[in-house]
């Protein structure tokens, strides 16, 4: 041996553990990864903001006495029947076939429970959480899975699908294990086959045509249902005023943190933008057409906390989405059952193989052996639980900064702590001034 100290091994940053071992699988099989989930890299989030409390310029409200209301009217340019909710987090899309029975009904339930709605996803409405919701949003996708006119006059909203955060420009999957009678009967397809959704509407392909079909869902409706349009955050501005022009009475914003039942990995990770670079592009589209608070802008894509909600009403939403949390409040990827992911190679908290319908939690399946591990009314009340405390959360914040309503929060009330959060966000940098890109520079 020489008397010599080596130089202790480096770990290569460009060719790390888990880009090597992605290469393996890759050479080993010959086929791309699928995943449920969304982005697991590290981007610019709410995280990077800080809320700037009252003292003296500005007077917080007493907690015990003062109120902070929360509600949120959905659908008030053109709909006879625009939605009232209590709070101001809805539960985004996610399909019967991507969720089990039982999830779907815990969804309804828990939200009726907290005063907001829920929302289809592809495949169409089951009965479990059209039954179980007080208010219904149903979304109309480029796949037609399910679509039933029907089912268009008996929900409380219908939000037509153009893109998602986790895959903008990409169409959705559902593998043919997690295709069962009643999957396959709902969307007209064969028993266990792989089902790839579509990318586009196979009716239209640009705005005008968009106004036309948006008019169509109009007039089946009879005006009654506020019409959403769903974007993925690509390019918020263009696509968001775009939306407006078609005659959207809401629009739904979902940034690239935004999960997906299953797609794959190298679009989850490579295509869209986050979600806080999005949120200030859509709402200067609004307000450079006049009609931000007119048409509401509902956003999604890795909502975590009441802290996170009110930073995207701070941004100039009138409301988020959830659907990744809400899985979790429900019960997936909980750490009682790790002996049982550990089985299937992974562990309690990076589950994310949602499309091979082994979810040991019953939520991502459609095995009755699995499912029915799953219990609805506690699901729903956990849900509940969890709705009830973003609220809260967002509630404190505001008061904080002296707002007697979460939609008087403002940019002016928020500051960040890296200098990539305060270009995105268009807010000062902690302790300055200088908003990057304004100011002069």
């Amino acid at each position: 041996m020489s008397d010599f100290p080596h130089t202790p091994p480096k770990q290569s940053w460009t060719y790390s553990n888990d880009v090597n071992a992605e290469i393996r699988r890759a050479a080993a099989t010959g086929i791309y990864d699928i995943r449920g989930g969304g982005s697991k890299r590290k981007l610019p989030h709410f995280d990077d903001l800080l809320f700037l409390g009252a003292s003296i310029s500005r007077y917080p409200l007493e907690g015990y006495r003062e109120k902070c209301a929360t509600d949120v009217w959905l659908g008030t340019r053109y709909a006879k029947k625009p939605i009232h909710l209590d709070i101001p987090v809805t539960i985004a899309g996610m399909s019967f076939g991507a969720l089990s029975g039982p999830a779907k009904e815990a969804l309804g339930r828990g939200a009726s429970a907290a005063g907001t709605s829920t929302t289809t996803g592809d495949g169409g409405m089951t009965e479990e959480e059209r039954g179980h919701s007080n208010t219904l949003v149903y979304q109309y996708l480029p796949s037609r899975y399910g679509m039933n006119p029907d089912d268009l006059r008996r929900a409380d909203a219908i939000e037509v699908v153009v893109g998602q955060g986790a895959k903008p420009g990409g169409g959705g999957m559902l593998l043919g294990q997690k295709i069962s009678d009643r999957v396959a009967k709902m969307r007209n397809l064969p028993k266990g086959i792989d089902q790839r959704s579509a990318c586009r509407h196979p009716d239209w392909t640009g705005p005008d045509d968009l106004e036309i079909k948006i008019m169509e869902i109009r007039e089946i409706t009879d005006w009654e249902k506020p019409i959403y349009v769903k974007i993925g955050g690509a390019r918020p501005y263009y696509d968001t005023a775009l939306a407006v022009k078609a005659g959207a009475d809401v629009v739904v914003l979902d940034g690239m943190q935004g999960g997906t039942a299953a797609t794959q990995d190298v679009f989850i990770e490579n295509v869209g933008m986050p979600i806080l670079a999005c949120i200030p592009l859509a709402v200067k589209a609004l307000q450079d057409l006049g009609m931000h608070r007119k048409v509401q802008l509902i956003v999604s894509g890795g909502i975590r906390t009441g802290a996170d909600v009110a930073k995207a009403m701070a941004l100039g939403a009138d409301a988020v989405a959830i659907g990744t949390a809400a899985l979790i409040a429900l019960g997936d990827n909980d750490p009682q059952w790790e002996a049982e992911y550990n089985k299937l190679g992974t562990t309690a908290g990076a589950y994310d193989d949602w499309h091979e319908g082994k979810d040991p939690a019953g939520i991502t399946t459609q095995d009755p052996e699995l499912f029915n591990r799953f219990d609805p009314i506690l699901g729903g009340r956990r849900l509940k639980n969890y709705l009830k405390v973003l609220t809260l959360e967002a509630q404190t914040i505001a008061r904080a900064c002296g707002k007697n309503h979460l939609h008087n929060l403002e940019p002016e009330d928020l500051c960040a702590l890296t200098i990539e959060g305060a270009a995105m966000a268009g807010v000062p940098l902690a302790g300055t001034s200088w908003i990057p890109g304004k100011n002069g520079f």
